[in-house]
């Protein structure tokens, strides 16, 4: 692979308005090149004779079952709270 340019690489910085300081260009020219070495290794992996997989598993949309729990120390929860109306969390209202 060909070695990233001072030139392209303040292209690059330009395009994302990012501030590179000259003594920095050798360390993210370095880092650049490094990131780039890795994407051609994975791009040039042997993929022969694997599968198209999208997850690990065959499992779709499962869901543990939605049961109501009692949390027995309701006081050491609402130590956390900013506010505490009625034994519950009072929030900002967010809605106008």
């Amino acid at each position: 692979m060909a070695d990233v340019s001072k030139e392209e690489l303040l292209h690059i910085a330009k395009l994302a308005d990012l501030n590179i300081k000259e003594d920095e260009l050798d360390n993210y020219l370095a880092n650049l090149q490094d990131i780039l070495n890795f994407a051609n290794v994975v791009n040039n992996a042997n993929t022969e004779g694997l599968g198209e997989t999208i997850g690990e598993n065959d499992k779709y949309n499962v869901f543990r079952k939605d049961e109501v729990k009692v949390f027995e120390d309701n006081k050491a929860l609402l130590m956390n709270a900013k506010e505490e109306e009625r034994n519950m969390f009072k929030i900002p209202k967010v809605i106008q």
